[in-house]
């Protein structure tokens, strides 16, 4: 059956801000499902209030509304828009399906005619309410693990009786665990039942046996109105049950599951799909497997939409599920739809790998100072990175390169840990570095067995980790002009960095690089192409491995490389990496907007970039995606393979731009600011003698490298003092002291944890107003794209700061000081591209705090409140096809945009909420006024110094 022609209007709606729990994988979902409707001529209604993201772009969709997620906000869509005929649900995670079912009850789409699609009310109902899934399960016969539901204290109490601990409490109607807990003693239960009931909308939790060491797997599944179902990836977790899926290490496909189970959990996931209600779409179902040669299968549960990991399996395979479901959704059987990548085969189809992919989340504990960091049932991470290889120690070390956690890959650079005792307290306690835990207690001398008795993570993953010790062990006895041939390719096949093995060998990384080339051991480029190379694939989607060489039989020698180079002028954009605090979504779309923009100046594009949960590395975004560590070995191997005018970095955050010095050195060509702009705008010292040069007022600064010099400096600048680290983003090590103590305790606490930095410490303007400016410079035109006013005092991060576009009281003649300063400054910086500069407002005097010559986070923010392109402009200026003056700059916004931070500290109890210089929210939502009197802007006026911390 095809399409249901009835449908002409669907609204979809979004997920809202970025939490920790529901992240950009369902804007790119959403934005995926946008395209895929559109395509079949059908208008699309979106409403998102996350401004960051490519998602609400107005490109995206016909009409795009930034508003609140509310009932409310839906009945003025659907009487602006009486021609919606439908609403799908299940791209905006968690968030999305609550409002929808909220909007069910209040009768809402019965009262404008609109009907659901996707999914039915029956199957969010019965997957979502943990009584009525476990019903489900005893009715169709699925095991599951010994479980009673209790709507009240005392219901849990009697629950707790009948099975001991330990236990499992899990709040129904929740999203990344929340409320969720591991009851292992009796008097911690009353204090976690009672958070549990309370983090549940309907008041309910599910208390069920703990499945402690069972091994967890994920199923993808897709489903059409045909009763059609495919297995789309099998996803397997190295951590075992205990320990939330967005917070573990997971590979896919499956690694240690027998054929005869996985056909049993594949038709046991088949058959919950087929008993939840009758809808077509996507589908996530979670099972627990016995550790044991039994292999008993329990099901945990099953998600009646797009989740967390169909990003990551849609990037793994090659198959987007999101698209798909989206069609399928409008009526489409999988047969009538094709396969995206080869363009030529059916989406009837389950996908073939012939690699290994690696997920591991990444965390940010630093900025929750005092959080309990030992992980659990309720989601912790803010983000994620996909390593992909031939095997999986390869994934497994592309992926620990891509964190960015100044780690390169696992060992083999001297920053493992050596205390037994400390090592077997992280075995136990899973933390976020237990990836690299496991190395250290191999190289230790650790016994797998003990390993594996600690954390139950399976031998097989286990013996893969002693491999890659042994090797290293063996290269270790070698000299850079002795190590073997052989040698030096096994380990390249076996994902050590360069970096790594001149660690081993106690040379430089460059000679490695050399006698690579020596010894032509080159990276080849494979095709992610969803069926294993049977069928020939349309789509440029690339990933990095190394193979020994073939001989023909006239002697000739070669390897195979997929990723052929055209004679096409190119640029490639080097992405921001996983998700993080201070370096969120809002550079993907950055990324995203450059790559089109290049797009549109005729070149091709190359987008490098390692996280699966965004837009840029869609298959289809970029002329050709390597999805590789943003890691300087694979970007130079890239550009030496593809040979590009220049690459672009001011558009991927701190990640892209940390880059520039050694791509400077190596003599490829930066795209934009040069990367002497950008250092000078990052050396404190040169920065400050350009600012008394053009005359422009900066707070009082020095620069110490010991704890001995800032405290001279002390009694030269006053208290209170602002001290920061250098070249580091979202303000991470900024702290306001207030006394000596403070000072000293917090220079050696910065020094231990980031050696060698050059700290900064400025008089800090107590009581200043914050505001910043972004603008775009030619080299010669500067054009400001906004000047917004901070909400919240100086002091605050300007992340987390609530702030207004336009200023709402400074007046003209402080105004005409930020103009000029900003023009100034980017003229001198010879800027070509972003600039975002941000002040301090002091008795009617400008002061400069910094300049970032760069996309900065508000970029977004001021292109959707003033709906104009305004990376695209920027993009064209870098590549030097147009100039400032080319551009017909026409911003629109009535009243006044408020950028608004959203917190995740409820993640996170005990933890201090107080603000400061150091970044902490995760994402932000945007809010329309019509003037200052509203009573939404009152309220945070009034609240602006509630949080700020010294």
């Amino acid at each position: 059956m095809p399409k249901d022609n009835s449908i002409k209007s669907v609204l979809i709606i979004g997920s809202g801000p970025i939490v920790i729990g529901q992240a950009c994988e369902f804007d790119y979902a959403g934005s995926q499902s946008a395209r895929s409707i559109r395509e079949e001529g059908i208008e699309v209604i979106l409403i998102n209030s996350n401004p960051a993201t490519i998602m609400t772009d107005p490109s995206m969709a016909d009409h795009v509304y930034l508003k609140p997620l509310t009932t409310k906000s839906i009945i003025e869509i659907l009487k602006e828009h009486p021609q919606i005929d439908a609403v799908l649900p299940t791209m905006g995670g968690q968030t999305a399906l609550n409002l929808c079912l909220e909007a069910d009850e209040k009768g809402i789409w019965a009262d404008f005619g609109v009907k659901l699609i996707g999914v039915d009310i029956n199957a969010i109902n019965i997957t979502e309410d943990r009584e009525q899934f476990k019903q489900l399960l005893q009715k169709i016969d699925i095991p599951a693990a010994p479980a009673k539901t209790a709507t009240s204290f005392l219901q849990g109490k009697e629950i707790a009786q009948e099975f001991g601990f330990p236990l499992v409490i899990r709040p129904s109607f929740t999203l990344g665990g929340t409320g969720a807990a591991f009851v292992h003693k009796k008097e911690d239960f009353d204090d976690l039942l009672t958070k549990g009931l309370e983090a549940s909308p309907i008041h309910e939790v599910l208390i069920d046996k703990a499945l402690f060491g069972w091994k967890e797997y994920e199923l993808e599944l897709l489903r059409d109105k045909n009763d059609n179902v495919v297995i789309i990836c099998s996803i397997e977790n190295m951590d075992p049950m205990g320990i939330h899926t967005g917070d573990s290490i997971t590979v896919a496909p499956a690694m240690t599951l027998s054929d005869a189970t996985f056909q049993k959990m594949r038709d046991m996931a088949i058959k919950m799909m087929r008993s939840i209600g009758n809808f077509a779409g996507g589908c996530n179902v979670q099972f627990a497997v016995s550790p044991d040669e039994r292999e008993d299968i329990v099901a945990i549960e099953i998600n009646p939409r797009v989740s967390r990991s169909s990003a990551l399996a849609s990037k793994a395979t090659g198959y987007p599920i999101a698209k798909i479901a989206s069609k399928l959704a409008l009526g489409y059987h999988l047969d009538e739809l094709q396969n995206q990548i080869t363009k030529s085969t059916s989406a009837l189809f389950e996908p073939t790998l012939d690699y290994v992919i690696v997920k591991i989340p990444r965390w940010n504990f630093d900025k929750f100072e005092g959080a309990d960091r030992t992980l659990g049932l309720q989601m912790k991470s803010v983000g994620e990175v996909m390593g992909i290889g031939r095997s999986f120690q390869e994934a497994l070390h592309k992926a620990t390169q891509s964190l960015e956690i100044k780690r390169n890959g696992l060992g083999a650079d001297g920053k493992g840990y050596t205390n037994y005792e400390q090592i077997i307290e992280k075995l136990t306690f899973a933390s976020w570095d237990r990836v690299f835990v496991i190395y250290d207690a191999i190289q230790m001398g650790i016994p797998l067995s003990r390993i594996h008795e600690i954390t139950k993570i399976d031998m097989w993953f286990l013996k893969q980790y002693e491999e890659l010790y042994t090797l290293e062990k063996e290269i270790s006895n070698f000299k850079i002009d002795t190590l073997p041939k052989e040698l030096l390719l096994e380990a390249k096949q076996k994902g050590f960095a360069d970096r790594q093995i001149a660690h081993m060998m106690g040379c430089l990384e460059s000679q490695v690089h050399k006698l690579r080339e020596e010894m032509n051991i080159n990276r080849v480029y494979k095709l992610v192409d969803t069926c294993a190379a049977e069928f020939k694939a349309k789509t440029p989607y690339y990933y990095s491995t190394f193979e020994a060489e073939i001989e023909t039989a006239d002697g000739k020698r070669y390897v195979h490389n997929e990723s052929a180079v055209t004679d096409r002028k190119k640029v490639v954009v080097l992405g921001s990496g996983p998700n993080r605090i201070g370096q969120g979504i809002e550079f993907d779309y950055s990324c995203v907007h450059g790559v089109l923009a290049a797009k549109e100046c005729g070149y091709e594009t190359i987008m490098i970039n390692c996280n699966p949960e965004t837009v840029s590395t869609d298959f289809d975004t970029a002329d050709k995606l390597y999805f590789e560590p943003v890691f300087w070995e694979h970007i130079y191997d890239i550009i030496q393979h593809e040979k590009p005018e220049g690459v672009i970095v001011q558009l991927g955050g701190q990640t892209a731009l940390k880059l520039a010095e050694k791509l400077s050195k190596y003599g490829i060509k930066i795209i934009g600011t040069s990367f002497d702009a950008l250092d000078l705008a990052e050396d404190r010292g040169r920065f400050s003698e350009l600012l008394t040069e053009l005359n422009i007022p900066f707070p009082k600064f020095g620069i110490a490298e010991t704890a001995d010099e800032a405290s001279a400096l002390a009694d030269k600048l006053d208290f209170p003092l602002l001290v920061r680290p250098s070249y580091v983003l979202g303000g991470q090590g900024m702290k306001i002291v207030i006394n000596k103590k403070e000072l000293e305790e917090h220079v050696i606490d910065l020094l231990r944890s980031i050696p060698g930095n050059k700290l900064l410490l400025d008089h800090y303007l107590d009581g200043a107003i914050e505001a910043e400016a972004d603008a775009i410079c030619d080299g010669e035109n500067v054009y400001i794209i906004g000047i917004m006013e901070h909400i919240e005092p100086c002091g605050v991060h300007s992340g987390d700061s609530n702030a207004t576009l336009p200023p709402f009281n400074l007046g003209e003649f402080v105004m005409q000081q930020i103009k000029d300063h900003t023009k100034k400054i980017a003229l001198a910086l010879k800027t070509v591209g972003l600039i975002n500069i941000q002040f301090a407002i002091k008795d009617d005097m400008v002061y400069i705090i910094e300049a970032n010559p760069r996309a900065s986070r508000t970029v977004p923010f001021i292109a959707k409140a003033y709906g104009e392109p305004y990376v695209n402009y920027a993009t064209k200026v870098m590549l030097g096809h147009n100039k400032v003056t080319d551009f017909d700059f026409n911003p629109h916004l009535k009243g006044f945009a408020i950028k608004q931070p959203v917190f995740s500290f409820s993640k996170f109890s005990g933890v201090n909420k107080a603000l400061g210089p150091e970044m902490k929210s995760t994402g932000e939502s945007i809010l329309f006024i019509d003037d200052l009197k509203d009573d939404q802007f009152y309220e945070l006026y009034s609240r602006r110094k509630m949080y700020l911390s010294k």
